[in-house]
């Protein structure tokens, strides 16, 4: 029987949710959770029941999960409702706009032990899972150094929705976090961040560019810039061709660079030499597997094989606190000017 799945908030991400939620073998639509007007028609649309509250949907006794993909802010509020009803729950990156929230999301749903997810689709993706095992066959041998890219231009009217302009939004909160978390899966854990931001461009509350120094328990070190200002193909949106409502471009947002090779992603390769490792040695490129799955269809199944019981979750919600440390550290960095390490969870 189908894991019967409601997703609260009917955005763009909601929208994509239930996209992958109907391309998923054991899981089914129950609902939409939104009180909008448009979310009522979009319900209807999809042929299921529409909500305005949690409550309301709990109530109906319709719903094994649910997917909440609300506005940042309102995370902490809807995930803790859920944790209480006992209904398992993924939650939308960030798991929360605050360290307290999360924290007390993690500690109530361990405690009440009902599944909290966090919704970092990437490490779903075949394409991740490959060069996570290739990392852990040792073929890049010790890993001396990564970087990494957000670059990526958002339309004036993309700031039109009032919240993406108030603090809990902006570049490194949205789209970032997602590229720390890989970070985190596949060099390791961060041990202190260095880090600058500007909202020079829009004048935002939010910057709108920021820019990164770490370094990893494994001694390796980090580099990173983000910017929702730049016209550029260098960001996994645009590169991964995991969203089809980006247009593709042939590019590359992540080196992790080790002792005997390099890895690029997503433009999947490693450049390794042919004999030894030397400058002098020509050196060559490998190809990796693309990614032949929609990530979010697997994460909607690992949520479906969670609530029943089959599956552990990939990313539970105390890998998105941990993320989520890294993400708190930072900005305490580019409030403070000074060296920060993150909480360790």
């Amino acid at each position: 029987m189908a894991v019967r799945i409601g997703v609260a908030g009917a955005g763009a991400m909601g929208v994509r949710h239930v996209e992958a939620m109907r391309a998923c073998r054991d899981a089914e639509l129950a609902g939409i959770v939104d009180p909008s007007g448009s979310a009522a028609a979009y319900a209807e649309q999809e042929k299921v029941d529409h909500f305005t509250s949690l409550a309301d949907a709990f109530s109906s006794g319709s719903l094994d999960a649910v997917i909440l993909a609300t506005p940042n802010q309102h995370h902490v509020e809807g995930a803790l409702e859920c944790i209480e009803a006992g209904i398992p729950v993924l939650v939308e990156k960030p798991l929360a706009t605050d360290l307290a929230g999360a924290l007390r999301l993690v500690g109530r749903a361990e405690a009440l032990n009902v599944p909290l997810l966090t919704g970092h689709h990437r490490r779903h993706n075949p394409l991740v899972q490959a060069a996570k095992a290739r990392i852990e066959a040792g073929d890049l041998g010790r890993i001396v150094a990564a970087h990494g890219m957000f670059w990526a231009m958002k339309p004036d009217d993309y700031f039109d929705i009032g919240w993406r302009r108030q603090k809990g939004a902006g570049p490194i909160y949205l789209n970032f976090i997602h590229d720390i978390d890989l970070m985190r899966h596949l060099v390791g854990e961060v041990a202190s961040v260095q880090a600058v931001e500007t909202n020079a461009i829009r004048g935002n509350e939010v910057e709108d560019a920021a820019g990164m120094l770490m370094t990893f328990d494994n001694g390796a070190i980090g580099t990173f810039t983000v910017s929702d200002s730049i016209v550029s193909p260098w960001s996994w949106e645009l590169s991964s061709r995991e969203n089809p409502a980006y247009p593709p471009a042939d590019a590359t947002c992540y080196w992790i660079g080790g002792t005997q090779s390099s890895l690029e992603l997503p433009n999947a390769a490693l450049w390794s030499h042919a004999e030894k490792p030397s400058w002098w040695e020509p050196i060559g490129r490998t190809p990796l597997m693309r990614h032949s799955a929609d990530p979010l269809v697997l994460q909607v199944q690992n949520l479906a094989d969670v609530v029943a019981g089959r599956a552990r979750p990939v990313v539970s919600g105390r890998e998105g606190l941990k993320t989520l440390a890294i993400i708190d550290a930072i900005k305490e960095a580019t409030a403070s000017g000074k060296t920060v390490e993150p909480g360790r969870f």
